[in-house]
Formats: structure tokens, C-alpha cells, sequence
């Protein structure tokens, strides 16, 4: 692009280290670990962490973060949410924490991807798992700590009701993510998909399926805005 833009990233040859991204976006930039070699995982978060002081990576296995604690020995691996972060941003000021509802305890790989993703990024997050459908009074019985959070992140499966039910009874934004978890016509999240989209509730905007690092994002850069706004 050029102009006022400039340079702006690192070439690493196999890849192009997007240093800028924290001055146009909010936060500087995350590394997709799947399909990449260990060694370029290792390297790009080598060079990401010097200039941001943090790192996180996602979709990422073992091998990828034995590379990067090679070079970053505060690296920690989350083995279930498949993510890599070394070090994390300064906490944000902000009353509100992130709430990420799981329908089941098999969505949970998705749900702490987003519970990692928002950690790394200094929010305070709400864990409030396995409260899905099947036995809605499980989520009921947390409905005042659900109420008192700012954004809420809702992952299931299956058919993806949760996020409806939630948009009936809360004020606040709902992101809902479906997860590729069900039986045959599920067709690995499609159905999730459909039915979130078509929710009756309003307030539910959707990502992607399996998308627990979408989901996050959103819920930070809503939660920063409200935060300018109020400042």
C-alpha cells in the first residue's frame, strides 16, 4: 500500500512479520500455527514478542511450541485450546469481564480458545461451562454472574440453541460460535451455524464454526470502544 502506511513488517522470507498491526488494529498480530513448521513458528514468535512484549499463537500442537519455548522459555502451551502465548498485555481497565458459556463439556476446545485469546489480551474472563440446553437449570443457577459481564461469548454444538436462550435473558452483546461437536446432520457445524444465524434472539451475531479466536477479538474490541467511550 505505501504512503503513510510504510513498511510496517519484518521479511522473514518465509513470511512477512506484521509489526504494525498493533498501531492500525488494536493488537499486534497473532500466528496461525497450522500448517506452518515448527521452526518458522519459532521464529515468527521470536520476532513478534521482541518488538510486542507478548506472544500468542493458535491452532497450535506440541512440536510447533517446543520451538517457540526454545526461544521463549516463559512460553506455556494450552493443550486443549491448542494455543501457544508467552507473556500477555497489560491488564485492561475495565469493569466488565468477558463471560464464555460452553453448551458442553466437548465444546470446550473452542471455548478456551477464546478464554486464552482474551487472557493473552489483559481481559478478565468468566468461565461458565457446561450449562447447555439439555439441562437448562444448570445455567440458570449462574445467571447473576452471566448478567454481571460485559460481552458474552456463547459456544455450542449440536443444534446451537444456547446462544438464543441467553440473548432472552441478558442485556448485553452475544457472540455465539458454533462448534463442529453433534452427530451425522450436524454436518460438523453446519446445523449450529443455521440455527444461529436464524436466532430469534436478538443482540446474537455469529462467527465462524470452531471460531473461539474470532469470537474473542470481537469481544475485546467491543469492550475497548465502551471503554473510550466511557474514559
Amino acid at each position: 500500500m505505501g504512503g503513510n502506511f510504510g513498511k510496517g513488517f519484518e521479511d522473514l522470507g518465509f513470511a512477512k512479520v506484521d509489526h504494525s498491526r498493533n498501531s492500525r488494529c488494536g493488537r499486534p498480530e497473532v500466528i496461525f500455527c497450522e500448517g506452518k513448521t515448527p521452526e518458522e513458528v519459532g521464529e515468527i514468535a521470536s520476532r513478534i514478542a521482541a518488538e510486542a512484549g507478548y506472544v500468542l499463537g493458535t491452532r497450535a500442537n506440541r512440536a510447533q511450541f517446543d520451538a517457540v519455548a526454545a526461544r521463549l522459555p516463559a512460553a506455556e502451551f494450552h493443550e486443549r485450546a491448542r494455543c501457544i502465548t508467552s507473556g500477555a498485555a497489560k491488564p485492561c481497565p475495565s469493569a466488565f469481564a468477558v463471560g464464555i458459556l460452553s453448551a458442553g463439556t466437548s465444546d470446550l476446545a473452542v471455548a478456551e480458545e477464546a478464554a486464552v485469546t482474551l487472557s493473552a489480551f489483559g481481559r478478565r474472563v468468566e468461565r461458565i461451562y457446561d450449562v447447555g440446553v439439555a439441562g437448562i437449570h444448570r445455567m440458570m443457577d449462574r445467571l447473576d454472574a452471566i448478567r454481571a459481564c460485559g460481552v458474552l461469548i456463547v459456544v455450542a454444538g449440536m443444534e446451537g440453541a444456547l446462544p438464543s436462550v441467553v440473548a432472552g435473558l441478558v442485556d448485553r452483546p452475544v457472540i455465539a460460535v458454533p462448534t463442529s461437536v453433534g452427530y451425522g446432520a450436524s454436518f460438523g457445524g453446519l446445523a449450529a451455524l443455521l440455527g444461529m444465524l436464524t436466532s430469534c434472539g436478538s443482540k446474537v451475531t455469529v462467527v465462524n464454526i470452531d471460531n473461539g479466536f474470532g469470537a474473542a477479538c470481537a469481544a475485546d474490541a467491543i469492550l475497548r470502544l465502551a471503554g473510550e467511550v466511557h474514559s
